[in-house]
């Protein structure tokens, strides 16, 4: 039986950068950090809820950005009063890169992406939402 999400992981190019995006944008919260064989930090953690979490992977190469070297798509977060929180996003000075609208799903949604260039879906079910239908 799945009962969740428990995490997505990201190689990131600047770990300090990457820290302080998730958590001003979004409040997660530096849970531990994983050593390698040597020693050396290898993973951070951060919480997104009590059992769901997001991997930082320190990069040991440049990080390229081209479409057709990965299958990632876009991380999604389920947000409660989407405007609301937007608005906050942006008094803190992060931007938006595509503004809230209605999708085809009819779910409200934006989009803003991380310090990698990882876009990440901004989502408030809708109250017709296809994925609440029974």
């Amino acid at each position: 039986m799945i009962k969740g999400i428990a995490h997505l992981a990201f190689q990131v190019s600047d770990m300090e950068k990457s820290i302080k995006f998730y958590k001003e944008a979004f409040g997660f919260k530096k849970k531990f950090t994983l050593g390698d064989d040597d020693g050396k930090p290898w993973i951070i953690y951060l919480e997104v809820s009590k059992t769901q979490f997001i991997e930082l992977f320190y990069a040991h190469e440049p990080l390229i950005h081209a479409p057709h070297q990965t299958s990632y798509q876009h991380l999604c977060l389920e947000i409660e009063e989407l405007h609301a929180f937007v608005e906050a996003l942006e008094l803190k000075g992060f931007v938006l890169d595509k503004p809230i609208i209605m999708g085809l799903d009819n779910n409200y949604q934006c989009w803003i992406n991380d310090p990698d260039g990882n876009p990440i879906e901004l989502m408030e079910y809708g109250k017709d939402a296809l994925q609440l239908k029974p």
